[in-house]
């Protein structure tokens, strides 16, 4: 599956466009099966030869940073799957399709 299609590429603000928003909306999910992470896009532009996001991270910590594309397809899960895009996921604020952590 490809994690950037031309479509989502043209929809995301460029990188630093939402810093002062205090609800910025998410645009994309990206998730690796079988874990627990999920990689919630926010903004994102070519950077070289690359392709950076940033976005809030749910991983080990669930925190706001940066990671390129190359770093998502390289990722693989413990059973060998691959990180896949949620093609249910819709966007919008941030605290509207972030899941709030256990408490």
């Amino acid at each position: 599956m490809k994690l950037l299609t031309d479509e989502l590429r043209a929809r995301l603000p460029p990188l630093y466009s939402q810093e002062a928003e205090p609800e910025p909306t998410v645009y994309a999910k990206f998730f690796l099966p079988g874990t627990g992470w999920t990689w919630y896009v926010l903004e994102g532009g070519p950077e070289d030869d690359e392709f950076r996001f940033f976005g809030f991270v749910v991983g080990l910590e669930s925190e706001f940073g940066y990671f390129l594309l190359s770093e998502l397809e390289g990722v693989r899960s413990p059973l060998g799957l691959e990180v896949e895009r949620d093609v249910s996921f819709r966007e919008g604020r941030l605290t509207d399709v972030v899941p709030a952590p256990d408490s």
